[in-house]
């Protein structure tokens, strides 16, 4: 499964390429809102902690999931008065999906193996058979330490230039 770097980097190309204008391209609050649903969905560790059982890739990895942050975020936006409020909250569902992409095209190695992605019309796990994102250690042993720089960087070459992409694309659309 990707790292925080590697889904904050896909939350920042799907606010490049939902924005409509070019203010919104530049809105610190939107751009906060959108990235902050790309990384949201691995908030779920923190469940660990209160009941001590695993709830990591489970609904929050979902569409039903990503279904539930639109709506909030169309909220959010609704009540501080932003311009376009259901084009925010369609934002955030799809910054919340690419999270559940990502992990999908992720090496998983920790069970449950794979993710509730098609949560809550179907409870199996799924994994994609040929994982492009490494698997991000959660020790700060130096080899996994070395392991998760390694997986960075390979988000990093990979989803680097996808923002580049979007972020020019975007400008020249609104221009």
């Amino acid at each position: 499964m990707p790292s925080p770097l590697g889904h904050a980097l896909a939350g920042l190309a799907v606010h490049a390429m939902v924005a409509r204008r070019r203010e919104d391209l530049w809105s610190l609050p939107r751009l906060a809102l959108t990235v902050g649903a790309a990384v949201a969905p691995d908030l779920d560790l923190l469940l660990r902690f209160v009941d001590g059982r695993n709830h990591h890739q489970m609904q929050t990895h979902s569409v039903g999931f990503a279904l539930i942050a639109a709506v909030a975020g169309a909220i959010v936006a609704r009540l501080g008065g932003w311009p376009r409020p259901a084009g925010l909250g369609t934002a955030t569902g799809l910054a919340w999906l690419s999270h559940v992409l990502l992990d999908y095209l992720g090496e998983d190695t920790h069970p449950p193996i794979g993710l509730m992605a098609l949560w809550p019309f179907n409870s199996a796990f799924f994994h994609f058979p040929h994982p492009i994102f490494l698997d991000i250690g959660r020790t700060l042993e130096w080899r996994t330490v070395a392991h998760d720089a390694l997986a960075a960087l390979v988000e990093l070459a990979l989803l680097a230039p996808l923002c580049f992409v979007a972020w020019r694309w975007r400008m020249r659309r609104t221009a």
